[in-house]
């Protein structure tokens, strides 16, 4: 059990750090640090699909899975929160694996305060990752469009990894399957493999940046929103 853990754990920081290191991209972490310097002193913020991150100690973390860092166990068509209680909320790369994210976005808007922001990052081009499903893709348009379903004000939007990203995503994948055609084991040893081999082209992105084009094949997206304050007469 302590061995299968362990490796669970070798697997998991590998594909964090490699394979799927859009996280830490650079427009990232500087989106994300504008939304979280938001959080006001005395208020709070919920990381939605947190899994093992803490990403601000004023923020909560939720996820279907428990962990130690989780505070709240349930899907977000059914947080157990309420109306308008939440200053800022971070959701990264989670509603792809929501059967329903308009359900979804309907929770976020009903926890959000008035005038509260909202992080939400989503794949574009990647492989099939259920974690335990998988049932969407986003375009830039789409993920706008997610907002205009529960009347968020989108302020900002960009492009999480780019196209090189997306291409890199496609050639591990594409490798790793012609080598799994030899024995369906070599999947997850031959995708590690071609990760590291391919990484560089990742670095390309600051090329694909300039193209008019770029949106492609872009790896995703990301949008800060903002919940509208109601107007009073």
């Amino acid at each position: 059990m302590l061995k299968n853990e362990l490796l669970t754990q070798v697997r998991s920081s590998f594909v964090g750090l490699v394979y799927a290191d859009h996280n830490r991209s650079k427009t990232v972490r500087k989106a994300l640090k504008t939304v979280l310097e938001a959080i006001p002193p005395d208020g709070n913020g919920l990381n939605i699909g947190a899994g093992r991150t803490d990403l601000h100690p004023r923020m909560k973390n939720l996820d279907i899975v428990n962990a130690p860092n989780i505070d709240y166990v349930a899907p977000v068509e059914a947080m157990p929160l309420d109306d308008a209680s939440i200053d800022v909320i971070v959701s990264q790369e989670t509603l792809e694996h929501v059967s329903d994210p308009f359900t979804a976005m309907r929770e976020i808007h009903r926890v959000l305060r008035p005038g509260g922001l909202l992080y939400l990052q989503l794949p574009f081009t990647i492989g099939y990752h259920p974690g335990p499903t998988d049932y969407w893709r986003f375009t830039r348009e789409g993920i706008v469009r997610l907002l205009e379903t529960v009347d968020l004000e989108c302020i900002d939007q960009g492009i999480t990894v780019g196209s090189a990203t997306g291409f890199y995503r496609i050639c591990v994948e594409f490798c790793a399957i012609m080598i799994s055609v030899l024995w369906s084991k070599l999947y997850i040893p031959s995708k590690g493999f071609f990760s590291l081999i391919f990484y560089p082209i990742k670095l390309l992105d600051f090329l694909t940046a300039f193209s008019s084009q770029n949106d492609r094949i872009a790896g995703g997206y990301f949008v800060i929103a903002r919940k509208r304050k109601a107007v009073t007469e």
